[in-house]
């Protein structure tokens, strides 16, 4: 197991995603598939399809993190720009992925038009992506995986992939709640339990239940003895303000 801590960004790109239209579905699959991998999601971006802004995030995002994963805009239609805005961040000839055309001509046959034959063309050495669910591949350059937006192309391209990723230790996580308190009623004590334990994140997350507030307390590291040692601090910490603990995480609904 790699001492090194990998990082990966998720890039959602799409105009309907951005007008509320569509509902990203990815995001979440891919954070928690990859924090069992050993890779910590340190960013996601939401981008329009533009081939300028598609350009500048990708050149950014793989330069910073070890593996970048773009989801969206690999179809069909005239607004499908991803392959190409990639193949122009990497400075590479965009043309006709041979294995990539010979799929397509597989699955379709009779049906194979111009727009469907469009998702053969990807960037100069791309490496191929598996698409077991509707058959045109995704692609990947380096150390960024384009992928299809459709949530269960997307999971499945990832599938296929993920056994060639490289991670760290897997993060573990633990939940302490309580319902007594609001955040502001303990955050200087909630601030000194995670300038103890800095090797660690203590996230707080409220939400309002039986018309009362409460939060839960959200332990992740990569070592489970130091992970309790920070919630046994923190459930310390609710009994000196009066209150109770409670091991594990308590339903309600999420505040904003």
């Amino acid at each position: 197991m790699s001492d090194k801590i990998y990082t990966a960004c998720v890039l959602v790109i799409g105009n309907e995603v951005l007008s509320g239209r569509t509902q990203d579905a990815n995001i979440g699959y891919l954070a928690a598939e990859l924090t069992g991998l050993g890779i910590r999601l340190s960013e996601c971006r939401v981008i329009p399809d533009d081939q300028d802004e598609i350009v500048d995030a990708v050149n950014l995002c793989r330069a910073k993190y070890d593996y970048v994963f773009t989801t969206g805009g690999i179809g069909s239609t005239h607004d499908d720009i991803t392959a190409a805005a990639v193949s122009k961040a990497f400075g590479l000839e965009f043309e006709v992925h041979a294995e990539a055309e010979r799929i397509l001509l597989d699955h379709y046959g009779d049906r194979a038009n111009p727009a469907r034959m469009r998702m053969a063309m990807m960037p100069r050495g791309a490496e191929l992506v598996d698409n077991p669910v509707s058959r045109a591949p995704g692609f990947k350059l380096e150390n960024v995986y384009v992928f299809a937006g459709v949530p269960l192309i997307a999971r499945a391209m990832f599938d296929g992939v993920k056994a060639s990723l490289k991670g760290g230790a897997p993060m573990v996580s633990r939940t302490v709640s309580t319902t007594e308190f609001s955040e502001g009623m303990m955050a200087d004590e909630l601030a000194r339990v995670q300038d103890k334990h800095q090797d660690v994140d203590v996230g707080s997350y409220p939400f309002f239940k039986l018309g009362g507030f409460g939060v839960n307390l959200v332990v992740r590291g990569v070592d489970q003895a130091r992970v309790d040692a920070a919630c046994d601090d923190l459930i310390i910490m609710l009994k000196d303000l009066g209150g109770t603990a409670i091991n594990g995480e308590t339903k309600g609904e999420t505040l904003a």
